[in-house]
């Protein structure tokens, strides 16, 4: 069985959903993970603002307008709006409802139930032998907000005994129920999870993502002219690379696949015939194979001379954002201080407060992580040299090397993105 996962402008349109069902109706049995179409999680946020302010009429207005968009989807791709007035309706009962804070998560649901319920009618109607499966009646996430491994591989394969006849199997992405049965989600880029974790259940021949780019390229083109696809690359790398600040790749979507060892491959619904990006647990023998730059960071260095010689200072530290559980992206040491990043910055003021119990804190903010990443063992002598040489004319804030075997992290100031950027591109793939 094949998975493949549609994004929010891959199913962007009428003109564009018309066109992945001719990329699903291949003749091959598998199951289809269908996001959003593009615009709607947002409009449907903002509707939610409007219900949590008490303000019913602007919230209807929402809706009125979402629902004038998808008269006219609807009637480009040749189905009946009916099909979504319930959907609608359920929608507009929300609006006059008092808002809770389930509200939110059952508002923006209707997004992935919204794109899965069109296609698969549009899919019908041409007649291919194709049946919705709700992602609501087998995905499951824990107390932690985890996916529920165990209780969703249950209610899956019971479901497919009933929906395993049919060739295509359309379901929604990014929607869930957690651990008390209400509805919930995988946050955003959460579809790219729901693909990666029913195509590892069910251990798929792959797993597809298709967006708008021909796969993972080894730098960012939005400042790079000229960046190349990558044709191969680990999972480890893969997920060194989504972390670090590749958008086209959700990270948390790597583990599962990982973990069952089902290949996922990054292809284009815009250029269909494209070769993509392979991803599995294999590694080529390319050194460097991209770069990528993750923004909204600040590094935080606490110094004392109780570090000097002491045992037991960074636990204290890290005690400090384990209580306010804020993860710490890079971290560097001297004798005598101790310098990390984050980023997010919701709990920071209290981080801070209490770690100028244990010495003088610093904090920067604007700063961004610029991380080279490939197969970066050891004995791949010289990769470090020709990066710092390449940012010699920029100031490096911290060098991260040799935690992972796949990634050299360094911090800079954001204003030194692109100058970074580019730089490193020269230096590792074009000479």
């Amino acid at each position: 069985m094949l998975v493949q996962k549609f994004g929010g402008t891959s199913v962007g349109s009428a003109a564009r959903m018309q066109s992945v069902a001719k990329l699903i109706a291949d003749g091959e049995h598998k199951i289809v993970v269908l996001s959003a179409m593009s615009g709607t999680t947002n409009h449907l946020i903002q509707t939610t603002e409007y219900i949590r302010l008490g303000n019913a009429s602007g919230a209807t207005d929402m809706l009125d307008k979402l629902e004038t968009k998808y008269r006219k989807e609807c009637a480009d791709l040749g189905i009946t709006f009916d099909i979504l007035q319930p959907l609608f309706a359920a929608l507009r009962k929300h609006c006059l409802a008092p808002y809770t804070c389930q509200t939110d998560k059952d508002v923006v649901a209707f997004g992935e139930l919204i794109s899965t319920t069109m296609m698969a009618t549009y899919m019908a109607q041409i007649g291919e032998d194709v049946v919705l499966m709700p992602a609501l009646d087998f995905m499951r996430i824990n107390a932690e907000c985890e996916p529920d491994l165990q209780a969703t591989e249950q209610l899956l394969r019971t479901l497919l005994a009933q929906y395993n006849t049919h060739r295509y199997i359309i379901t929604q992405g990014f929607i869930c129920r957690n651990a008390e049965g209400k509805v919930d989600n995988l946050k955003r880029g959460g579809s790219d999870y729901t693909a990666s974790v029913v195509g590892a259940l069910l251990e798929a021949q792959e797993i597809q993502i298709w967006t708008d780019i021909d796969g993972m390229h080894n730098n960012d083109p939005r400042f790079v002219e000229g960046t190349q696809p990558v044709r191969h690359i680990s999972f480890d790398e893969a997920a060194e690379l989504a972390y670090f600040g590749a958008k086209i790749l959700h990270p948390t979507c790597i583990l599962p696949a990982k973990m069952h060892n089902v290949p996922v491959r990054l292809l284009n619904t815009m250029a269909p015939e494209a070769p993509g990006t392979l991803i599995d647990n294999h590694t080529s023998p390319l050194p460097v194979k991209a770069v990528a730059a993750k923004d909204g960071i600040y590094a935080v260095r606490v110094q004392s001379d109780r570090m000097l010689m002491a045992y037991g200072f960074l636990s204290r530290v890290f005690a400090v954002f384990e209580k306010y559980r804020t993860s710490i992206d890079l971290i560097t040491t001297s004798e005598v201080a101790v310098s990390m990043s984050v980023d997010n910055n919701s709990q920071l003021d209290a981080i801070v407060a209490e770690l100028r119990t244990l010495g003088t804190v610093y904090v920067e903010d604007n700063m961004t992580i610029i991380s080279v990443v490939g197969d970066l063992r050891a004995d791949n002598r010289g990769i470090e040299s020709i990066v710092v040489q390449a940012l010699r004319d920029i100031p490096i804030r911290m060098i991260s090397y040799g935690g992972s075997e796949h990634n050299i992290s360094l911090l800079i100031n954001s204003d030194n993105k692109t100058t970074a950027l580019q730089a490193l591109s020269k230096a590792l793939f074009e000479s």
